[in-house]
Parts: structure tokens; C-alpha cells; sequence
């Protein structure tokens, strides 16, 4: 069982989301917050396995109430579900230890999986926000806290590298099978072949690691 924790200042949206999460009986909503303090508070008390945190709210909002969570209690992952597709929020939210940033019209099987997948350490970033993450993550100003990944691209193979070029997009492993021509099963086995060959841990490194080539290689020509 997934012990869950919502905080979202608007009521209606926790009681939608509740219905919907515990139409699955491996989660289980055991609080609710409207705000980052609450969020908090209720982590401490509560000790959920994942927290879903809008950002924008009253008195504490979602980035400070994550900060927070992640730096007094590590073992609850916080994943990022708003309606504000802000690349200064993304960013936010990220450096200070959310486990990914989702938008609210997140289909509920991808929603449910991006749980899974943050429990087990992996960043999950919605489809069409990563660009917003790694044009960030190569301007002067976030170097210093961007890792400098040194890998070989010429262990890809032409449809890996095509894949690859798809996840930078923010494309999901849906819309890249589309693309592609493929099923989602080979898009999601290629994905964790690139990863295990480049020794990345997720998609959001390999798409900053791909920028950074990239950024590298203009700067050359």
C-alpha cells in the first residue's frame, strides 16, 4: 500500500483526486493539506510514502513546503502536480528536491505510474516541461549546480539517438512510439538500454547530458 498525502488549497481538486487515486487499491490517501506549512506538518505527523504538492498557494506555498519536506524528511518523496506550466516553478521545484513536476491534466495512468517510478528514486517530468528544466540547467547563472555528464553517444545506436533527441523535446514514451513508428514496450526497453549504457539514472539526466553535448559541440563549431 502507497501511503499518499495531498496539498492543494482548493478542496474540490483534493476531494477529485482522492476519488480518483483510491479507485486503485494500491494507494491509500491518509491526509490532505491546503497549504505548504500544513504539507509539512502533516508529512511529520503522518509520515506518507509521497506527497502530491500544487505550488501555488497561501502562506506556505508548494516549492518552500518541498524544500522543507525533502530536507527534514528524506525518506517521503514530493511530487509536483499543478496547473502551472512555469519554467522558473519547474526549475524550483527540482533544485530544492522534488522527485518531478506534473500538470494536473496528467492522464490518470501516467499520473500513477509517475508515483511508482519517483518512489524508486527516478525524476519524473511531464511532457512538454523538460525543455523548460534543461534550457535551465545550461544557462551561466545554474552551472554550478548542474553535474557535467561525460558520456559516449557513439554507443547509440541511429534509433537510440533518435529516442534520445524525442526525450530532450519533453516527448513521452507514447508520443515518441507515435513518432517512431513503434510500440511503447520498445520505446520503454530502448530507454532503459540508453540508460544502463550511459550509466544515467533517468530520463531528466540523459536529457541534460544530451544538452550539454550539444551546447559543447556549438561552441566548437
Amino acid at each position: 500500500m502507497i501511503r499518499l498525502l495531498l496539498v492543494d488549497d482548493q478542496s474540490l481538486v483534493r476531494r477529485g483526486l482522492k476519488a480518483l487515486l483510491e479507485t486503485d487499491a494500491e494507494f491509500a490517501v491518509v491526509g490532505e493539506g491546503s497549504n505548504g506549512q500544513e504539507a509539512v506538518e502533516l508529512v511529520e505527523q503522518l509520515q506518507p510514502d509521497l506527497v502530491l504538492m500544487d505550488v501555488q498557494m497561501p502562506i506556505v506555498d508548494g516549492v518552500a513546503g518541498t524544500r522543507e519536506i525533502c530536507q527534514r524528511f528524506p525518506k517521503t518523496r514530493v511530487l509536483v502536480l499543478t496547473t502551472f506550466p512555469n519554467q522558473e516553478y519547474v526549475t524550483q521545484a527540482l533544485q530544492v528536491g522534488a522527485a518531478g513536476y506534473l500538470l494536473k491534466n496528467t492522464p490518470f495512468e501516467e499520473l500513477t505510474q509517475a508515483i511508482h517510478l519517483a518512489l524508486k528514486g527516478y525524476t519524473q517530468i511531464g511532457p512538454g516541461l523538460s525543455g523548460a528544466v534543461f534550457q535551465q540547467s545550461m544557462t551561466p547563472n545554474s552551472a554550478d549546480r548542474t553535474t557535467d555528464y561525460h558520456v559516449d553517444w557513439q554507443q547509440l545506436t541511429p534509433r537510440e539517438q533518435d529516442i534520445v533527441n524525442w526525450i530532450v523535446q519533453g516527448a513521452s514514451n507514447r508520443e515518441i512510439a507515435q513518432a517512431l513508428y513503434i510500440s511503447e514496450k520498445t520505446v520503454k526497453n530502448n530507454v532503459t538500454n540508453i540508460l544502463n549504457r550511459l550509466n544515467l539514472r533517468d530520463r531528466t539526466q540523459l536529457a541534460i547530458a544530451a544538452l550539454q553535448a550539444a551546447s559543447l559541440k556549438n561552441r566548437h563549431l
